[in-house]
């Protein structure tokens, strides 16, 4: 029992030690990796050339996967393109296995030493990240050594030699057995390792070994298709594909088990070395025979998953990726891009108001008070999404990103509120009483607006690119826009002292609404503060010198 439970702990140790490598590679280099990715898509060899890379850093081909299903979620990459990158990302978990076979055990203490000083001194750092790294490639080298100990124990038992010689009964349960523990320990990497390092040590046979690495490549298929499920249309297609080429695989590979047994072990007499490079032989072929179908699958992928379009008015959020929450930097970038979806229907609102004022189009200001509850529901979402992201995960540059978003997002719900209380008011002081501005009051207003609806889109531009430029523009598109509500409020009340009649009874609402319209083109230009401030370029107050001191 004690050694039944010593494998187990060796193999959970393994397990976590191939998740701190995933998890800390993709904190550290997330948004290195997805900039090598797009960069690597132009054709299919290059594809698959960038997914052997990726996946041999992070170690991991359903990180891979999730990484390459937001970038076709959010229309970066084509399916094509994303499943050759596929192709390459299991051969690079391949490549890492046989790495692993290796006997780098004396690696392990010094790892493990040299990860755990890193991640003490400076945890909250790039250092810290990359010191998590090498305890987790510590961690998966120990951890191969204990099981090899474990085994080499628990094979004397009688007990075991029963089970094994039941598990030896048919290769389909052999695969489907190694397809299990892969989704259990969410690697194959991790699960090709364990079965490697059980037959060297004669815990199983090899030909049991191999069914099982099989088992393996179709499971870790399986599991970012589950991984997958309740994400976007897009982001669904890029892992079906990919359990695709596993089955085409599965096929070509099951009959070749016994002759590569025969055959491959008078080339590479150490089991262990036998089964991960049977595993590369696996993904190799695969690689090599569906690099001309991508596009075949792609199109199946798509008859199978149909994308349907949504309609721009929907409430639902469109870039909010879950997959893409472990890798920070790609989650912010889907948050940036939900909140500039956020804006778009704030913009629909802010364009739908000058013509209800204009119109009197009652029916249109009613639809318009609705886009203030999508506003709402986005806000609520980005939000949500935003706090799942850990923000001691983020380095300066990310957290500066995540305060902006959540900024951006806070005054895209208010100036939706403040447009649907004009909208309000507008129905109640002017359509429903028949009352009507005076031309010029009207000119004024139109021209208000329109400066406005121009502030929100370079609001849109400075938030989305952050430039220097742009956003001293838009403060001093602030000062402007003062000026005119100053300017116009005057010409309002020259107005009334004329005894104007239209002038008299929109009165306040003329009044109201110029505030109003002040008030929301300063919450669009908030946006350029964090930059502004960022950069040095905004000065501390605005005050020459303190008030009441002396001269």
């Amino acid at each position: 029992m004690k050694h039944l439970l010593n494998l187990l702990a060796a193999i959970a140790l393994l397990v976590w030690g191939t998740q701190l490598v995933r998890t800390g590679v993709l904190r550290v280099f997330g948004a290195n990796l997805r900039q090598f990715i797009a960069r690597g898509v132009s054709n299919r060899l290059r594809a698959v050339l960038s997914g052997v890379g990726v996946t041999t850093i992070v170690q991991s081909s359903t990180a891979t996967a999730l990484i390459v299903s937001s970038f076709v979620g959010q229309g970066m990459v084509s399916l094509t393109a994303a499943l050759a990158v596929m192709l390459g990302a299991d051969v690079g978990t391949s490549v890492m296995a046989v790495v692993f076979s290796l006997d780098l055990s004396w690696l392990s203490p010094l790892f493990i030493f040299v990860g755990v000083v890193m991640f003490i001194s400076r945890q909250d750092t790039t250092v810290g990240r990359v010191g998590r790294v090498f305890i987790g490639l510590g961690l998966m080298l120990l951890a191969l050594r204990l099981i090899t100990e474990s085994t080499t124990v628990l094979t004397q038992s009688p007990v075991m030699v029963t089970l094994l010689e039941a598990l030896t009964s048919d290769i389909t349960m052999e695969v489907l057995t190694g397809a299990l523990i892969a989704i259990i320990s969410y690697s194959s990497l991790a699960t090709v390792l364990l079965v490697a390092t059980l037959a060297a040590s004669g815990g199983i046979p090899v030909d049991v070994a191999l069914g099982l690495v099989i088992g393996a490549n179709l499971g870790s298929g399986l599991l970012a298709v589950l991984t997958t499920l309740k994400t976007s249309v897009q982001t669904r297609q890029v892992p079906l594909g990919n359990l695709m080429f596993k089955m085409i695989g599965v096929v070509l590979m099951i009959p070749l088990v016994n002759p590569w047994f025969h055959h491959m072990r008078h080339v590479v007499p150490d089991v262990g070395s036998l089964v991960v490079l049977f595993h590369l032989a696996f993904n190799t072929v695969v690689a090599l025979v569906c690099i001309l179908l991508t596009g075949k699958v792609a199109w199946l992928v798509q008859k199978i998953l149909p994308v349907q379009v949504p309609s721009p008015s929907t409430s639902r959020p469109h870039h909010l990726d879950a997959s893409a929450l472990s890798t920070p930097s790609l989650a912010i970038s889907c948050a940036a891009r939900e909140a500039l979806h956020q804006a778009d229907v704030v913009e629909s609102m802010l364009i739908g108001l000058q013509q209800v004022w204009q119109t009197d189009d009652q029916k249109l200001a009613q639809d318009l008070r609705k886009l203030d509850d999508e506003v709402d529901q986005l806000y609520s979402a980005i939000k949500y999404y935003m706090t799942k992201i850990s923000r001691a995960e983020l380095d300066e540059t990310e957290g500066r990103r995540w305060t902006d978003i959540i900024s951006f997002t806070i005054n895209m719900e208010q100036v939706g509120d403040l447009i649907e209380r004009v909208l309000q008011d507008v129905e109640d002081k002017k359509i429903k009483k028949g009352r009507q501005f005076s031309q010029a009051g009207l000119e004024e207003i139109n021209r208000m607006h329109g400066h406005l609806l121009a502030n929100l889109r370079l609001a849109m531009s400075v938030f989305l690119n952050g430039n220097v430029r742009d956003a001293q523009k838009l403060l001093e598109e602030k000062a402007r826009f003062r000026d005119l509500e100053l300017a116009y409020s005057a010409n309002h009340l020259d107005r009334l002292s004329e005894n104007t009649v239209q002038s008299i009874e929109t009165s306040s609402l003329h009044i109201d609404l110029i505030s109003d319209l002040k008030r929301i083109n300063s919450l669009l230009c908030s946006v350029a503060y964090p930059i502004l401030e960022s950069t040095g370029a905004l000065a501390p107050s605005r005050l020459r010198e303190p008030v009441g001191t002396p001269h």
